[in-house]
């Protein structure tokens, strides 16, 4: 296989795989719900206010808890796990399938050099 074949089949297994092993986890509980408006674009000019009554700014606050962020990256973990290890399953097969087409219209992926150099440090 060429180089370009492999980043074609690369791209491809990458987006089936964020869209079926992450887009369809509990990120999208955490993400419904209502966005803030902001005048400024940059939120700064938004703020949450807390049982103990302080004012945070929004660009200051957590938007996800440990239990919520440890769940998620397990749930996460689990489906890249069934991913791997039942990719030749007809029910998988079909599931892929179904999803590829919205994952296709994803904008084209890019190497992230920051997981390359942090082995190298």
């Amino acid at each position: 296989m060429n180089k370009d074949d492999e980043k074609r089949v690369a791209a491809r297994l990458a987006r089936i795989m964020a869209m079926l092993c992450v887009r369809n986890t509990q990120l999208e509980t955490l993400h419904s719900g209502l966005t803030p408006a902001t005048r400024t674009g940059d939120y700064s000019d938004v703020f949450v206010v807390d049982a103990d009554g302080r004012r945070i700014p929004w660009t200051e606050v957590s938007h996800i808890d440990d239990n919520e962020v440890r769940a998620l990256m397990q749930e996460i973990v689990n489906r890249l796990y069934t991913f791997h290890l039942e990719a030749n399953d007809p029910k998988l097969q079909a599931t892929i399938e179904r999803w590829m087409g919205a994952a296709t219209k994803w904008d084209e992926p890019e190497i992230d050099p920051r997981m390359i150099s942090r082995g190298q440090e």
